[in-house]
């Protein structure tokens, strides 16, 4: 439907505000079938109260409204709301725009046909601001989406202000002179501007020249601008002074278009329709010297003869100005010279270009003769397809295409009188190109002629074997598939006009009134046809190419990759190719990544600790100078395989690296325009360094040259968030620097992660923008947000690095370096145990040791009772855990070329097999003690007769004391470390495998194992089985023992008997002895007495000598210390003199007097008794908890050889204590005894040993009570702890 309005426009002082009119209209509405209806409709302000609103009648694709502002206006913005009180609203539009009722023009932003998001409703207003403000008098409405419930209604207002600009029209032949007031004009600095529109391709908007050879010239060369200058030429014009810049493309489209240039000496900025382009002129003068005068529209006869035959400008121009000077209104005043326009006019002609717009599935239906024997079809098109159909008609007797393919004007005529005869012609080449190509075809009598863009020499003939009769059906840019059987061609998309059949030209306005054929999803009176490839988005050189929808970029011999060529293929040092294990050579490098510089090849020395990056010149080593001028200087040109720019990137502050050896035999690094001593460039001798600090440009070391396991990149896109994920198989808090690469350019948005994990998003081509940020970049977390934990590093926007660490000097929280937690704190955590950065501090990881706690200190242990043992399986290469997921590590059936076995035991009794190594193989490893208590450690790898034992016979090993055991396999090469003793080195024969075959499982304690087994373990050490204690065992990065006590542990793990959880007395002292003048009993101190407070002690009364390590268990005796005494009244001075202090240190058990139980009472929470403790207090059973299992007699165990070999399966379970026989637990009570007197010995060494050192040290005992483990009672209580943390905080790990 068409509405035409009759607008008053509200004229404003200014475009930014809000001027609105109420206007009326009367319209008329047309219909695809060709019926004609009156509509009349009254409208108010969206802004205001009152009814009205535009409504079509029929809701389709081919509705718009259209409004007629009365003269040109300026227009910034448009509100939109629905049909008032009702549920018609438009959800989606497009706006088209014009100087006259014709040739319309789509509104653009960012280089796409913009689409406005509407209302939802029929009362909210919505306001949407124009990218950039238009100029036209009339303006469309075209509703894309409708309300669901009713039609599409609209009730808008238009923002802007009146335009007024001098118009001038140029007819080709007319040109204007503008004369400067002196014969010579030498500027420095010019602006140029005007406004232009035109349908010619070709043609000079303005040129002026200048004796010296000086020019300047803007001229329209295949629809786009081209602006020429030469301020002069070198000497014998070795640097040739001219430089073109091109700008646009389909400039011929019939639309205003807006120059601007300006000039300050060598710099430019040229402006075509809002993109700037900016360059420097080549030579290296400064000044524009021009003669006599500017010509504008053209050039003059003399002029054309002198630069070649170029065509003068036909169509309009306005707001022409010179430096300030408005030359159209001088012409419109007379007072510039217009005597070559024949009739000088200052209105712009109605143009009589009326395209048609097709798109995939479109067509128009035209009618021509029927069965004449003359077919005569002419048109013009433009398009960036390279295939599509043009025109398709049915003959009498057969069809006729014409169209694109690969680019080349195609004819394809299928004659069926008596026999199917194809005939197939083509012309032309690169068509599709953007460019409008005229297209004339004939048939008559027996042949056919194609003539491309008029060229009659190139026209082509064939011969056609009957006689044609036309259909008298014409399809255009589409078909009907049923009226076409043998078409092989998809639909055109681009533009068409001046379409003649038969000869005549057809009336396309009677067309769009309904008078004359039929059309399809066209657009008449407007091509909507976008060059993707201008401005470029391909970088570093990259050639773009594009169809009607999209564009891609060549990026082949660019050192460049990605959708638009962004992405450098190289490093940008040769330390990143260090990181990546390479060695030294020759490499290309990009020192700014993605920025202009392009790559270069240097050498990369990578021996020293420093890498060393070597620009080659062309000059050996050591070059001799031989010749010297007359004024006694010599000159030597050496030239790098690099430019300026890039040679800048290799200059740091320092020491020379280049110099020259004079007459004496000396070093002098001074360069031209300095001189000895003076340790400055030209540059800083002239203060006009880069950088005013440094006396050397290259000195400046510009910035610009240097060079979880999910990562998520955010951003809004077309007024909605998308989101890139990339996952990577290994948790990114590894500790390690991983580099990450996003991108976000007008075709797709990439994440890229350490250069393999990589996803990919295409962008919507209506969302992309140009990034405008008006806000502060915050790098780390905003402020309230959980910010990044640790460090960062080369942080790069478009190839300009950001100077973090500057910047982190002035930021609290923000501290330059790399120094974590970890850092400081790492050798803090024990045994094998991984420091994890924490928020405020850090934690150890203990999962793939054999210790636990909060140092990973804690022994892990178990005694084991006769008969109990340990099997732990290792997964296959094919099986899972049941959790996916296994913190104790895993082989998985490895053949293993080295192992490392590691654990300690304590016992009384032997034989028996402490640890067992299966395999699925009949290889196996074996750790046992012998009948004399001695160690055999047993290797069976295949190649050997009998195993290979080691035997340690030079001490009982079950004594009771705790022993630590440590074999080291590499290969053949056995180490073996036993307690304090030196290190063993033994090494298997040469006939032996050095492979361990399929690993399958540990046994501690025993064996119950299928399949062949050395007999000599079953029968001599199997039975009854391990009685006592094992800890620490761990075997490469698997602890089964851990694992099987554990129960949070998911493992391939079973226990069979009974293990009790035990540190086997040998965990190490973390908390020193009180000081005597700490210790409120020691006779030095005073004798000061204070009561005892007993229940739960409030942490403010808690002294700070005095520390609660909840953690930390405490074991051994000391020989001169009984236990702390805290009584007040008449106590022996003996006993507190000389045993009270420090107090006792160890284990106790079994404490009972008479029916009483103290320490029972005490380690019981859930007894009711008057009893107290004071100090750190843990449980534990001392490493002698009473046997309650008898050993298993021969006849009963599986394994002994003379049971007869009897199986049956094992019983797990706890045994009833009714069952044990009495005299054998009091033995074994009198064994732990002792094996705890040994322990005591053992620990008093450890220690004064391994105690800690540093704050934990020598700060735990501080307020004890009121922390609740011992880190917390160091950060509480340690101010230079707290202080390191806090200042770790600071590091630009953020």
């Amino acid at each position: 439907m068409v509405l035409l309005l009759m607008v008053t426009w509200a004229c404003i002082s200014s475009c930014s505000g809000a001027a609105s009119s109420e206007y009326s209209g009367t319209g008329t509405g047309r219909y695809r079938a060709g019926h004609w209806a009156r509509y009349r409709a009254r409208y108010r302000p969206v802004t205001g109260p009152g009814a009205g609103g535009w409504t079509p009648l029929d809701s389709d694709r081919y509705q718009w409204l259209q409004i007629d502002l009365g003269s040109r206006k300026q227009v910034v913005s448009i509100a939109t709301q629905g049909r008032y009180r009702s549920s018609d609203w438009t959800s989606q539009y497009q706006l088209l725009y014009s100087d006259t009722p014709n040739n319309w023009r789509p509104y653009l932003k960012n280089g796409n046909i913009w689409t406005f998001r509407g209302n939802n409703n029929s009362e909210e207003v919505v306001r949407e601001e124009f990218q950039h403000p238009i100029v036209a008098r009339y303006v469309r409405f075209v509703p894309l989406h409708w309300s669901l419930r009713g039609r599409a209604g609209v009730r808008l207002d238009l923002y802007g202000c009146s335009y007024w600009a001098d118009v001038i029209s140029f007819d080709g032949h007319s040109i204007i002179s503008y004369r400067f007031r002196s014969k010579k004009m030498k500027t420095v600095r010019d602006v140029i501007s005007l406004k232009f529109k035109t349908t010619a391709r070709d043609g000079v908007l303005l040129y002026g020249e200048g004796q010296q050879g000086d020019f300047i010239s803007l001229e329209l060369r295949r629809a786009a601008l081209e602006l020429s200058i030469n301020l002069g030429s070198s000497q014998y014009n070795l640097i040739e002074g001219q430089t073109s810049v091109s700008s646009g493309s389909l400039l011929d489209d019939g639309h205003w278009h807006s120059v601007v240039m300006e000039r300050h000496r060598r710099n430019i900025n040229f402006t075509l329709d809002h993109h700037t382009h900016q360059f420097r002129t080549n030579g290296e003068f400064e000044h524009l010297d021009l003669d006599y005068e500017l010509s504008i529209g053209g050039l003059s006869e003399s002029a054309k003869a002198a630069v070649g035959g170029k065509q003068n400008f036909v169509g309009c121009m306005e707001g022409i100005t010179y430096n300030q000077e408005n030359i159209t209104s001088l012409v419109r005043r007379r007072k510039v010279d217009t005597s070559s326009f024949r009739n000088l006019t200052f209105t712009c002609a109605e143009s009589t270009y009326f395209p048609v717009y097709f798109n995939w599935s479109s067509f128009l239906r035209l009618p021509g003769q029927r069965d004449s024997d003359t077919l005569s079809v002419s048109l013009s098109f433009r398009t960036w397809n390279p295939n599509g159909v043009l025109m398709f008609t049915q003959l009498a007797e057969g069809w006729l295409e014409l169209g694109l393919m690969e680019g080349k004007v195609t004819v394809y005529i299928n004659v069926t009188q008596k026999r199917s005869t194809r005939v197939d012609i083509s012309s032309g080449l690169g068509l599709n190109d953007g460019q409008w190509h005229s297209v004339h075809l004939n048939a008559l009598d027996n042949y056919a002629m194609l003539t491309v863009d008029g060229d009659e020499a190139s026209t082509v003939r064939t011969a056609i074997p009957a006689q044609i009769k036309t259909g008298g059906t014409y399809y255009f840019g589409g078909f009907f598939a049923a009226a076409n059987g043998g078409s092989l061609q998809r639909s055109f998309q681009g533009c068409i006009q001046m379409i003649h059949i038969d000869d005549h030209l057809v009336d396309l306005r009677a067309v769009e009134e309904g008078h004359l054929g039929t059309f399809e999803n066209v657009s008449l009176d407007m091509c909507a046809i976008i060059d993707r490839c201008v401005p470029n988005h391909c970088e570093h050189g990259g050639r773009c190419s594009q169809t009607w929808e999209t564009f891609s970029c060549n990026c082949s011999g660019t050192g460049y990759t990605g959708a638009t060529c962004h992405t450098s293929l190289y490093q940008q040092s040769c330390e990143e190719y260090r990181h990546q294990g390479k060695s030294s050579g020759l490499y290309w490098i990009d020192p700014d990544g993605s920025g202009p510089m392009a790559p270069l090849r240097v050498h990369c020395d990578m021996t020293e600790a420093a890498v060393w990056s070597t620009l080659k010149n062309n000059l050996p080593p050591q070059t001799s100078v031989s010749a010297v001028e007359r004024n006694g200087k010599a000159a030597l040109q050496i030239l790098y395989n690099a430019t300026e720019d890039q040679e800048t990137c290799f200059c740091k502050n320092g020491a020379p690296f280049t110099w020259w050896v004079g007459r004496d035999n000396k070093r002098h690094f001074y360069w031209g325009g300095s001189g000895p001593g003076i340790q400055k460039c030209a540059c800083g001798i002239g203060n006009n360094c880069t950088d005013a600090k440094h006396h050397c440009n290259c000195d400046a070391d510009l910035r610009s040259c240097t060079g979880s396991s999910m990562l998520v990149l955010s951003f809004e896109f077309g007024g909605k968030q998308m989101e890139l994920t990339v996952h990577s198989p290994n948790p990114l808090n590894d500790d390690q620097w991983h580099r990450v690469e996003a991108e976000k350019n007008i075709k797709e948005a990439v994440l890229q992660l350490d250069g393999q994990y990589r996803e990919v998003k295409a962008t919507p081509a209506l969302g992309h923008t140009q990034l405008e940020v008006y806000t502060d970049l915050y790098v780390g977390a905003l402020n309230g947000q959980r910010g990044f934990l640790g460090c960062m590093r080369a942080l790069k926007i478009n190839g300009v690095l950001l100077d973090l660490e500057n910047r982190a000097e002035v930021t609290p929280g923000v501290k330059p370096g790399c120094q974590g937690h970890c850092s400081s704190y790492r050798m803090q955590c024990r045994n094998g145990g991984k420091c994890v950065e924490r928020y405020n501090g850090y934690s150890c990881d203990c999962s793939l040791t054999a210790y636990d706690g909060p140092f990973c200190t804690d022994d892990v242990g178990g005694y084991f009772e006769a008969g109990t043992l340990v099997r732990y399986d290792f997964l296959s290469d094919h099986g899972a855990s049941p959790q996916g997921d296994l913190n104790v590590g895993r082989l998985g059936e490895a053949n293993l070329t080295q192992e490392e076995l590691v654990f300690s035991f304590s016992t009384h009794s032997a034989p028996s097999i402490l640890v067992y190594i299966s395999s699925r193989s009949r290889d196996y490893m074996a750790v046992v003690l012998r009948h004399n208590g001695s160690l055999q450690v047993r290797y069976s790898l295949g190649g050997l007769p009998e195993p290979y034992t080691i035997d340690i016979d030079h001490r009982n090993m079950a004594n009771g004391q705790p022993h630590f055991v440590n074999i080291t396999r590499r290969l053949r090469e056995i180490h073996l470390q036993l307690d304090h003793y030196p290190m063993s080195t033994f090494t298997l024969p040469e006939a032996s495998d050095a492979r361990f075959h399929l690993v399958k499982s540990i046994f501690l304690g025993k064996v119950y194992e299928t399949g062949q087994i050395d007999p000599i373990l079953i029968e001599r050490y199997n039975s009854p089985g391990f009685v006592g204690c094992l800890s620490r065992v761990q075997l490469n990065d698997v602890a089964p023992l851990k694992a099987a006590l554990r129960s949070g542990m998911s493992a391939p793990v079973s226990i069979h008997g009974i293990l009790v959880q035990s540190n086997c007395g040998a965990s190490p002292l973390t908390i020193p002895p009180i000081p005597a003048a700490g210790d409120l009993w020691h006779m030095d101190s005073g004798g000061a007495a204070s009561p005892i407070i007993t229940g739960k002690i409030s942490p403010d009364s808690v002294p700070q000598n005095f520390t609660v390590i909840a953690a930390c268990p405490f074991h051994g005796f000391d020989r001169m210390a009984p236990l702390l005494s805290a009584e007040t009244g008449q106590i022996d001075p003996i006993l507190i003199e000389r045993y009270n202090s420090p107090g006792f240190v160890g284990c106790l058990s079994r404490v009972q007097l008479n029916d009483v139980a103290p320490l029972k009472a005490a380690l019981r929470s859930g007894m009711s008794a008057p009893v107290s403790i004071h100090g750190i207090l843990v449980q534990s059973n001392c490493g002698a908890s009473p046997l309650t299992i008898p050993p298993i007699p021969a006849a009963g165990d599986l394994w002994h050889m003379d049971s007869g070999g009897a199986a049956s399966p094992i019983i797990t379970g706890k045994i009833s204590p009714d069952s044990v026989p009495q005299n054998f637990t009091v033995i074994a009570g009198v064994v732990a005894l002792l094996v705890a007197a040994a322990l005591c010995v053992m620990v008093l060494v450890v220690r004064h040993m391994f105690r800690h050192k540093g704050s934990y040290h020598t700060n735990e005992a501080k307020g004890a009570e009121s922390a609740n483990c011992a880190d917390a009672a160091i950060i509480v209580n340690d101010p230079a702890f707290t202080e390191t943390i806090d200042e770790s905080k600071k590091e630009w790990f953020i």
